[in-house]
């Protein structure tokens, strides 16, 4: 995907996921989305997302996996 960079933290214990995510966003180019592949849903990321002016989409993926599209808020 052109407009995505891609970030798999599956299988990664607490509170990795929730750290790589965070580090991959301060990189993240306004122009580009951070797709996450993720084991579970990760709940408490949503309001740092929210916090820091990101928005969201979380689809659920074949074999129990999450799949997290974020964008900077326009």
């Amino acid at each position: 995907m052109g407009d995505s960079i891609e970030l798999d933290v599956r299988g990664l214990p607490p509170p990795e996921p929730f750290i790589n995510i965070m580090q991959a966003l301060q990189t993240l180019p306004r122009d580009k989305s951070l797709l996450v592949t993720i084991h579970r849903e990760p709940f408490p990321l949503y309001d740092a997302l929210r916090e820091a002016g990101f928005t969201w989409q979380t689809s659920v993926q074949a074999g129990e996996s999450f799949q997290i599209k974020i964008l900077h808020t326009v």
